[in-house]
């Protein structure tokens, strides 16, 4: 897993050369929507967030079986699974097609692929050698690519190509930045928070931590969480104490940077470890990446001080299993 998080930099390049390789054709739409679960489904918020004001129409991402009302037929629908067993987006993809939506599949294989082929409907194929989880740069460059080619925003694919020369640069910095996370955090239970761009951050953090620390972790949003959730750590910690990670971008909103900082110092005089994470990088892209690698690296961290292997996801596959003899 760690060998898989530090190549990064090299997914992001491949994930490009794959996009290109399935010589998908532009085709202007009313906006994107992204059907994925998991590490498949957090490509479409990442993506959006990246993009942020350049979006020219609507990327939303779907966890649902069903696309939402308001999808037609001039939509471009992604159908991302790693896998490509994942129920509900296979929902999706059916759906799709009764609409009359373009459609685009991104996976290694298994019956959405197999579906996809028979309609003719492309494919941009993904190793089928990592974790789903581990996938995240090619789901997000996927999404992005996919974004520019509906018409709904700017190739972004410069930035991309900059920001896995960065991360490999800055790689080494990267790991010693989350050996201090992992230290302050160990014993609690964190709750990300993220703002803006860091907002789909701050989840893949969360995830991440529930999925390779197998411990819970939670993520909020600012300023959101002004208006609700701050009231909620006047309440004496529990057996297991809370703390809080504040994911804050350089290119914020400059009341958000307030915000980030009041709510910091709120938790703190409630007697909660807080951590300050300042995203890095000259572009949307770049800060994104490698924010989303510090966390995952953070997670593996987390993981070997508990002395858990980060690999098996039992839990989620007992569940699956459970769901197809239903």
């Amino acid at each position: 897993m760690l060998d898989d998080v530090l190549a990064i930099p090299d997914h992001l390049r491949d994930a490009l050369w794959r996009v290109e390789s399935a010589r998908l054709e532009a085709s202007p739409s009313a906006g994107l929507v992204v059907s994925g679960m998991g590490g498949s489904g957090i490509g479409g918020d990442l993506a959006a967030a990246a993009l942020g004001e350049r979006l020219e129409r609507p990327l939303a991402t779907v966890r649902e079986y069903r696309l939402p009302e308001w999808v037609a037929e001039d939509w471009t629908v992604l159908c991302s699974s790693y896998s490509g067993r994942t129920e509900e987006t296979i929902a999706c993809f059916e759906e799709a097609g009764e609409l009359g939506a373009r459609r685009i599949v991104a996976s290694t294989g298994g019956p959405l692929v197999d579906r996809a082929r028979e309609e003719g409907v492309p494919v941009i194929g993904l190793p089928g050698i990592l974790q789903p989880r581990a996938a995240v740069a090619y789901v997000v460059v996927v999404a992005l690519e996919v974004a520019a080619l509906a018409g709904a925003a700017p190739r972004v694919a410069a930035e991309i190509e900059d920001a896995a020369d960065l991360i490999g640069e800055r790689a080494g910095d990267l790991e010693k930045r989350a050996d201090e996370i992992a230290e302050r955090l160990a014993g609690t239970v964190p709750v990300i928070y993220g703002g803006e761009l860091t907002t789909p951050v701050a989840r893949r953090w969360k995830t991440q931590v529930n999925e390779n620390a197998k411990q819970q972790a939670f993520f909020s949003e600012l300023p959101e969480a002004d208006h609700n959730e701050i009231s909620g750590w006047d309440e004496p910690p529990g057996s297991v104490p809370l703390s809080a990670v504040m994911l804050e971008d350089a290119g914020q909103h400059p009341r958000l940077r307030r915000r980030f900082e009041l709510t910091a110092e709120a938790i703190a005089a409630r007697g909660a470890e807080v951590v300050k994470v300042q995203t890095v990088g000259e572009t949307r892209t770049a800060r994104l990446f490698m924010a989303v690698m510090l966390g995952d690296l953070l997670s593996l961290r987390l993981a070997a001080a508990r002395g858990v292997d980060p690999l098996p996801v039992e839990a989620i596959d007992k569940l699956k299993s459970a769901l197809t003899q239903s």
